[in-house]
């Protein structure tokens, strides 16, 4: 018989095994972030790899998980990630922008940890400094509901990550140079899906031995297949030809599910669809992504990938699926008008979404935000936001914030455009903690213009052409209006969101435009808790510093590997430390089902 000791000694590590069992779980990523030389559409070129892969990997989790991302920057030049639509509750410190992390340097790395706290659905990551996603850097995130928590549509047979971007075959250094001379982008040199060249549909527009993303399905199954605009300017319409695609979520939130034919995916938007393989496999069908709202000389700019059965009896042929109207400029508001919250499905939590009605909540402040085309400021070409274009400081503002350091930024957005010369300045919005915000964007400029709000989902109450009036809100829906990161502003038109300011921090507000966004069309939005600094979180151990603050700057081991010497905080450290008897632990979780 076991002696007591040993009872003792097992009874406590199974304490410590449930204990660790039972709390959200860790996962742990190695990234090395570097150049590689690919041809995606059939030209020699350096894009930006992770671990090799372009693009890099799907970071596929599970909410209230832990994520630890440890990235080296094998470039030649700064970097950050950014997690498009990841919330990061509370801690601004992992959200991978110039305003709240100082740039991990070439040769060093940094490790991002942040929990995907009460949130599901589809996002995806890219660097955000110095133009580098025109050269790739991007990938897919998944945050999958709790096996606990019902999914609003029955379980699909394959999830499939496609990535679309318009794509030039000058480097991210060139094209930012010519974003600064105020020369415009002008027509991509193709459109990439899943980083590969387009399929050749038509022999006199797309030249032979273009590698094409082929996507392998079964017939009679269903597939959820998770759409992403990571592109740098163009609005994207796919399709799937003879297929419909039902909606079910976008960035987070499940949606009313209806068919669509087509939909219109703009930059930086992410959308899921259920996909049905319900025709006849006489062919292969073609998956198109084609830009909108340009002329007749953009068709050889038309991202295409294969559709295979298993059962398929020859290759796509014939003429690509029609697009919509180009010149009925009602077509894609109405559709995206269309979008609806599901208010009867829960999401990250059981609740239903609906439980939160946003419509009854009193408005606290209101901005009016009305962008511009480029023009010369001080003899050099910015974009501005009601006048403002915004300049990054040396310093970032939450270690300005953190160390009380005066003259870094000011907090005085206007909330109106002001009838004044446009100035470069670092002006922050005052948020309310708690409070509950409405913001229009009036898009005056001659394209269509993405805005994103880190830290936040806000409700998309309404768009449409011409000037935004007091009178617009009675068009708000109020209701069903769907949650999301990201949001659309058609030329000559204005769109409302609502957000509630319950995140603590310092948050970006940017266009997804990557020219709009390098030339100053951003600013940050400041949340403060008046009753409780410490709700946000604290200043990792990890923290890199720069500008004012650089003297408190540590050098770096430069090795790549979870180790007591690496930037990890105390808690990852402690993490790591455990790993080494984790095997232990789990091979004794079988004993604590012992019997006395």
């Amino acid at each position: 018989m076991p002696s007591l000791s040993y009872w003792f000694f097992t009874t406590l590590l199974c304490f410590f095994s449930d204990t660790v069992f039972s709390g959200d779980p860790f996962v742990y990523f190695d990234w090395t972030v570097s150049y590689t030389t690919l041809s995606p559409l059939g030209v020699k070129q350096q894009v930006i790899g992770i671990n090799k892969q372009f693009p890099g990997p799907i970071l596929n989790v599970t909410t209230n998980w832990n994520v630890v991302v440890n990235v080296k920057n094998d470039l030649d030049e700064p970097l950050l990630l950014t997690w498009n639509g990841v919330q990061h509750r509370k801690d601004t410190w992992q959200d991978g922008v110039s305003g709240t992390n100082c740039p991990i340097p070439a040769g060093w790395n940094w490790t991002y940890e942040f929990q995907v706290k009460d949130q599901i659905g589809s996002f995806f990551y890219f660097p955000s400094l110095n133009f580098q996603r025109a050269s790739g850097g991007y990938g897919g995130i998944i945050i999958n509901n709790r096996a606990v928590i019902p999914v609003p549509f029955g379980l699909p047979d394959g999830d499939v990550t496609i990535l679309l971007s318009d794509w030039y075959t000058k480097s991210h250094k060139d094209l930012r140079k010519d974003v600064e001379n105020g020369v415009d982008l002008g027509i991509p040199d193709g459109i990439l899906i899943n980083g590969l060249g387009p399929y050749r549909y038509d022999d006199t527009l797309v030249p032979n031995g273009i590698s094409y993303q082929i996507i392998n399905v079964e017939p009679g199954k269903t597939y959820r297949i998770r759409v992403h605009n990571v592109g740098i300017s163009t609005s994207l319409n796919f399709r799937i030809q003879n297929h419909n695609l039902l909606l079910v979520e976008t960035e987070g939130s499940y949606t009313v599910q209806q068919n669509y034919t087509n939909m219109d995916i703009h930059v930086g938007q992410s959308y899921s669809f259920l996909v049905t393989m319900d025709q006849n496999a006489s062919t292969d069908y073609y998956i198109v992504a084609s830009p909108r709202f340009v002329n007749t000389s953009w068709a050889k700019a038309t991202g295409v990938s294969v559709l295979h059965y298993s059962n398929s009896q020859g290759p796509a042929s014939g003429p690509l699926p029609s697009l919509p109207d180009q010149d009925n400029p009602s077509f894609s508001i109405n559709q995206a008008r269309s979008i609806r919250w599901n208010v009867s499905a829960g999401a990250a939590r059981p609740n239903p979404q609906g439980s939160f009605r946003y419509g009854d909540i009193t408005v606290t402040d209101v901005y009016v935000i009305l962008n511009r085309p480029p023009e010369l400021i001080n003899g050099k070409w910015r974009t501005t936001l009601n006048g403002i274009s915004y300049l990054p400081p040396s310093t970032p503002l939450t270690l300005a914030q953190q160390y009380k350091i005066l003259g870094v930024y000011k907090v005085d957005f206007p909330n109106r455009f002001m009838n004044r010369p446009s100035k470069v300045d670092v002006s922050l919005i005052n948020g309310t903690y708690r409070g509950f915000m409405e913001i229009i964007f009036q898009n005056n400029d001659t394209t269509v213009q993405t805005y994103h709000l880190d830290g936040y989902a806000f409700f998309v109450v309404g768009m449409d052409y011409g000037v935004w009036t007091e009178n617009s809100r009675s068009t708000y829906n109020k209701w069903d209006g769907v949650a999301r990161c990201t949001t659309q502003v058609f030329p000559g038109a204005w769109t409302a969101i609502l957000v509630s300011l319950d995140n603590a921090g310092i948050w970006n507000l940017r266009a997804e435009n990557l020219n709009s966004w390098y030339l100053g069309q951003e600013v940050y939005l400041q949340v403060v808790n008046p009753e409780n600094d410490s709700n946000e979180n604290i200043l990792p151990d990890n923290a890199i510093y720069c500008g004012l603050l650089s003297s408190l700057q540590r050098d770096q081991s430069h090795k790549f590997q979870f180790s007591i010497g690496s930037p990890l905080s105390n808690n990852s450290r402690m993490i790591s430390f455990m790993l080494l008897f984790l095997a232990l632990i789990v091979s004794l979780h079988g004993m604590c089902n012992f019997e006395y």
